[in-house]
């Protein structure tokens, strides 16, 4: 984490402890945060150097982590008891300047908001196989719902065949992947006490229908995965929006957050030509196996402050 001012409010603070608890390529934690002072706003930018090169050439991962951890950002400020002002893309010349932060009127958290802020410390990233059971229709309606709230859509893969070709496109994607020596040793780097911890990644990579990052070099050890559970891998939803925009970036990685602590799924994706050809005419941003869980009763719609690319003199057309 880390805020740029001499002295930081609490309530940036606060912000920025949220924020950075939101998912990364990786756990690289490609942000920083910027306070205006006397917490009269907060800033989300993409920190160029801690983006991957090789496996995020072009910042679309990047921007989608950044889209997560401002979702954390609006949740908190919430907490606080104010509705959150959000200002995307805030300066046309500086695309690093994802999005600014700011409290609006007054307005009491709700129970369903707070446990919304309370369940962001326990999202996790689950990297293997999934138990058999079926994912209930209710839970999944819940992660629609949420999706749809934040400008994506999330569609459900349950027909075999299609399945299938999701996964050819997924496992084309991590082929050309694991060929590259470069991106091998880059994804192998981010593991680690700062990055992903080696236990998460002790099973193989294949050993469900969807492969997955290998980021112990498992494939060159064994080609074959020892056992694989392809009953095992859980739900498969896609995460998609209308457009392919640094805007519906953000928007990816927020409906990503806003429904994450609901279904603590791994997150294998594909290359964002592969989830075209997946999705037809959307743009399609995550894979997302989605484990079986207790269907909750969806809660009364948070006050979150709906994010706009409003009309500024400096602010391009997206």
């Amino acid at each position: 984490m880390s805020l740029a001012y001499e002295q930081h409010g609490r309530a940036a603070l606060h912000l920025a402890h949220a924020a950075s608890l939101a998912p990364s390529p990786h756990n690289t934690q490609p942000w920083f945060f910027v306070e205006e002072g006397h917490d009269h706003g907060f800033e989300i930018h993409a920190d160029r150097e801690r983006r991957l090169a090789l496996t995020d050439p072009g910042g679309r991962e990047t921007v989608i982590a950044c889209g997560a951890a401002l979702f954390n950002a609006r949740i908190a400020v919430r907490n606080l008891g104010f509705r959150p002002a959000v200002d995307l893309l805030p300066e046309s010349g500086n695309p690093a300047y994802l999005a600014r932060v700011g409290f609006a009127a007054h307005a009491p958290v709700t129970f369903d908001e707070a446990l919304m802020a309370g369940s962001l410390a326990h999202r996790h990233t689950h990297r293997g196989p999934f138990g058999p059971e079926r994912v209930a229709e209710e839970l999944l309606d819940d992660l629609r719902h949420h999706a749809r709230a934040e400008g994506a859509d999330l569609q459900v893969v349950h027909d075999a065949d299609q399945l299938d070709r999701l996964a050819d496109l997924v496992r084309t994607a991590e082929d050309a992947h694991r060929a590259d020596r470069g991106h091998t040793a880059e994804i192998a780097g981010c593991v680690g006490p700062a990055g992903v911890p080696a236990e998460a990644c002790l099973y193989h990579p294949d050993c469900v229908l969807l492969a997955a990052r290998d980021y112990l070099g498992l494939v060159r050890q064994f080609a074959v995965p020892p056992q694989k559970w392809v009953s095992r891998t859980g739900t498969v939803v896609v995460l998609t929006t209308p457009y392919d925009t640094r805007e519906d970036w953000l928007r990816a990685g927020q409906a990503l957050q806003r429904g994450g602590p609901r279904s603590p799924g791994r997150l294998p994706h594909s290359t964002p030509r592969s989830a075209r050809r997946a999705r037809g005419g959307s743009h399609g941003h995550r894979l997302r196996p989605v484990p079986a869980a207790d269907p909750a009763p969806r809660p009364h719609e948070p006050d979150l402050g709906h994010p706009t690319a409003r009309a500024r003199r400096d602010t391009a057309p997206q």
